[in-house]
């Protein structure tokens, strides 16, 4: 079983920058592309942005393109999102999560394997 811890979130205000982390433990980090998810209170847990094995393709939700940026780094078994300009509609809990699959559309939801517990990210206007 893979384990996947999320840090990094908070309490900014708009137009400000965090950065979140996943750990992951379990597993080959390497093996597994990563995505990262978020959730606002009564509503669907939505796709933000995924990255492929080796970092080559990287896929963003049309909201936070060119906002967001996501990376990993293998030899740390980490994926980090970098979150610039947020906006009160980014407010959200934060997941990230591994699929075992390497095929098929990196932002379907359905396709991840394992999840982490999720970190708050809030933004005050």
């Amino acid at each position: 079983q893979v384990q996947l811890v999320e840090s990094g979130g908070g309490l900014v205000q708009a137009g400000g920058s965090l950065r979140l982390s996943c750990a992951a433990s379990g597993g080959t980090f390497s093996t597994y592309h990563m995505g990262w998810f978020r959730q606002a209170p009564g509503k669907e847990r939505d796709f933000v942005s995924a990255i492929s094995r080796s970092g080559i393709i990287r896929d963003y939700s049309d909201s936070v393109k060119g906002r967001f940026t996501i990376s990993r780094d293998n030899a740390k078994n980490t994926v980090y999102l970098q979150m610039n300009s947020l906006k009160p509609e980014d407010t959200a809990v934060y997941y990230c999560a591994a699929r075992i699959r390497s095929t098929g559309l990196l932002r379907a939801t359905i396709s991840y394997d394992y999840w982490g517990q999720g970190t708050q990210v809030t933004v005050s206007s």
